[in-house]
């Protein structure tokens, strides 16, 4: 048996971003400090670099780059290269040692979450941070399943995307330290993301909640107007929007589906109003523990009852543009832009 590549997220914290990847780490801190995280375990850094190098598909990797290295910079060799390196990947089995593990890890969830037929996601969590670079899995079902979704999500750091992302920053283009968080998945009635922050202007004494029916694919992925609450930190005073939402993400038997949400729910708040105080509640605790404006990511189990009922996937530092503090400022900094040729 090698060195230890799985770990639970309970082991984790914030600063084990180097050996899991920040996806992971953060999961573990967040177990760590109380929030509800759906049960789950982290492959780390250490597990995609045994499967490249006992399986031979690291130094495949390498020799095909070093033969292409000069034509990497066209968009067509990246896509040719994505489609080869991950064909490479996707084309090895997983050694018999690190399989086992994998089962038993898997097995040992299962009986954490009450020993039923268990739905996962399978999810990239890289070292460097590159939203939106790699792929994950949705209600994945079955040992041979997951093993085979791990090997594609360490595929998936050879993506077209991901592979002009590492050049534009310099990185290497034969190597991608990647982790992946393997979790149960929640019977979502409704999920979404909150700001500890108004991200377009700064303002930090606010909290904004979207949310949308089914799962958080939808709203993440920005392909559907979503409801939106905007709650004043300090008064807890809301100014909500409730949308239309005529589409929803829900479970599939391989994976996810876009389906028609019901009529009668179409125009109705996706969280009640006990659901929402909690969520923000949780957020600005968490805001506080990192000390800094947070993103993250909630599902409401459908099968739970309020406070029970809410389930965190996500939390990172939030991207935001800072308050302009004066008037002057913003005014200098727009005539600034202007004049400048």
């Amino acid at each position: 048996m090698g060195r230890k590549w799985l770990y639970w997220f309970e082991e984790l914290k914030t600063t084990d971003n180097d050996l899991v990847g920040k996806k992971c780490a953060n999961l573990g801190e967040m177990t760590r400090i109380g929030m509800r995280i759906p049960p789950g375990f982290a492959i780390s850094i250490e597990g995609y670099e045994r499967f490249m190098a006992e399986t031979g598909a690291g130094e495949e990797i390498r020799r095909f780059v070093e033969e292409h290295k000069d034509h990497l910079k066209e968009v067509k060799a990246q896509i040719q290269a994505s489609q080869k390196i991950r064909t490479i990947i996707e084309s090895k089995e997983m050694p018999a040692d690190m399989r086992e593990e994998l089962f038993q890890f898997y097995d040992q969830l299962k009986e954490k979450a009450g020993g039923k037929e268990l739905s996962v996601a399978v999810r990239s969590s890289g070292a460097v941070s590159m939203p939106g670079q790699m792929e994950s899995y949705l209600n994945v079902r079955r040992r041979e399943s997951v093993l085979q979704k791990v090997i594609q999500v360490w595929g998936s750091a050879f993506t077209t995307r991901a592979i002009a992302f590492r050049l534009e920053k310099g990185m290497a283009m034969d190597k991608a330290p990647i982790g992946i968080a393997v979790l149960k998945m929640v019977e979502a009635k409704s999920a979404g993301v909150v700001l500890t922050v108004l991200p377009t202007i700064g303002d930090t004494s606010k909290v904004v909640v979207e949310g949308n029916w089914g799962l958080g694919e939808s709203v993440v992925s920005g392909e559907i107007n979503p409801d939106q609450f905007i709650m004043d930190k300090e008064t807890g005073e809301v100014e909500s929007t409730i949308s239309r939402k005529t589409k929803m993400v829900i479970y599939h038997d391989k994976g996810t589906i876009m389906v028609d949400v019901p009529r009668e729910m179409q125009e109705k708040s996706c969280v009640d109003p006990e659901e929402l105080k909690e969520i923000v509640r949780i957020a600005k605790k968490v805001e506080d523990h990192f000390e800094c404006p947070q993103d993250m990511e909630w599902v409401l189990d459908q099968s739970q009852t309020s406070p029970d009922n809410l389930y965190w996937v996500q939390a990172r530092p939030a991207k935001f543009s800072k308050v302009k503090e004066k008037e002057a400022e913003y005014l200098a900094e727009l005539m600034t832009r202007m004049f400048k040729f």
